[in-house]
């Protein structure tokens, strides 16, 4: 009995404040609201965005000289592909997209790969001569190199912000991977088992056989894949690289980035700056030196977000006549970088592009 008990009234009382009062089981019956996007302006500054790099190199020793594999077969210098990179970036975001590497390192070995299974100078020199096959299963191991490198902690204490692995051929690397608590699609499925870290974050994989064009490429994808997820558009990119697409052709009610990747084969008449792999003109993935002309509103985007309806005739001259890297430094300058917001999405792509963490923000 409690002290109150003598009371009808008080003992109803004690019984709906223990019932009341009583604590939920954690999670339970509680909803996270959603964020609440700043609403459509014109006025909202375009956020400069610093990414912060771990830069990792994976450049085996192959002969008993300490000869590195990139000197061996006459690679690129890293170092090199790299200042170009954030040179290119920088320029083509007009300032607001930077890259600052704070720690580089250089491992003298080949990768385990999701088996544990390891080439040596041997096995991979057979590959490389094509008179052996790749190792099957063939991607690397990430979870091992994250934590061989204790990434996962670096990327929660706002020490680095993503990571560049520089490779090979055949070293198992995506162009590009998110991961992180609430990962998402970024050219590949999220990282398994870092759902852990509480921030979202890009490994870029590159390739120091190739040069910055390919650099470029990748970070094209990853830009389309941010962006897609900003517009809640991922299935129109996904849609937009099939070969035989089905419906054929674009539907009306399109939203900005869709309109922005739009090109003549699924938009006839109706072509904006296209896809990293598609010019205005293309009809195939890759196709950058295709000469037909046609009509596109890439100039148009130039005026974003006040349209002007400047539609031109255009061809391969624009983008660089079949050149990969004038291409998609083309194609990335006309990534949208100004003040304001439209349709509940900052008229700077970029900052979404740079940082996984300002999706949906």
């Amino acid at each position: 009995m409690t002290k109150n008990s003598g009371n009808p009234l008080n003992a109803i009382l004690d019984i709906l404040k223990a019932l009341l009062g009583r604590p939920k089981p954690s999670g339970a019956g509680t909803v996270q609201p959603a964020p609440v996007k700043p609403a459509d302006n014109t006025t909202e500054p375009a956020r400069i965005v610093t990414s912060r790099v771990l830069l990792v190199i994976y450049d085996p020793v192959v002969d008993a000289a300490g000869t590195s594999l990139s000197r061996k077969m006459g690679w690129n210098r890293v170092d090199t592909l790299v200042n170009e990179f954030i040179a290119d970036i920088l320029a083509l975001s007009a300032g607001l997209a930077r890259y600052q590497v704070v720690q580089r390192v250089e491992l003298a070995e080949f990768p385990a790969l999701t088996d544990g299974y390891r080439y040596d100078p041997a096995s991979y020199t057979a590959v490389i001569n094509k008179t052996a096959a790749p190792h099957k299963p063939e991607m690397v191991n990430y979870q091992a190199i994250l934590t061989g490198l204790n990434v996962l902690p670096r990327i929660a204490a706002r020490e680095i912000d993503e990571v560049w692995v520089f490779n090979f051929p055949y070293g198992g690397f995506y162009e590009s991977i998110m991961g992180g608590a609430g990962a998402f699609w970024c050219n590949a499925n999220p990282l398994a088992g870092t759902a852990g870290c509480s921030r979202k974050f890009v490994v870029m994989g590159f390739n120091y056989e190739r040069g910055v064009g390919e650099m470029l490429e990748a970070f094209g994808h990853r830009a389309e894949s941010l962006a897609a997820k900003a517009f809640n558009c991922q299935n129109f990119v996904t849609w937009a690289y099939q070969p035989n697409r089905s419906p054929a052709t674009v539907g009306a009610n399109l939203n900005l980035l869709e309109k922005f990747l739009c090109f003549d084969q699924i938009a006839p008449g109706l072509s904006g700056v296209g896809t990293i792999h598609h010019a205005p003109n293309s009809v195939r993935d890759y196709d950058w030196n295709n000469p037909r002309q046609v009509l596109s509103a890439c100039y148009d985007w130039n005026n974003f977000p006040h349209f002007q309806n400047d539609v031109r005739e255009v061809g391969p001259g624009e983008w660089g006549s079949g050149d990969l890297r004038a291409h998609h430094e083309w194609w990335l300058k006309h990534l949208p970088r100004v003040a304001g917001r439209t349709q509940g999405v900052a008229n700077n792509w970029w900052q979404y592009i740079m940082d996984p963490n300002l999706v949906n923000l």
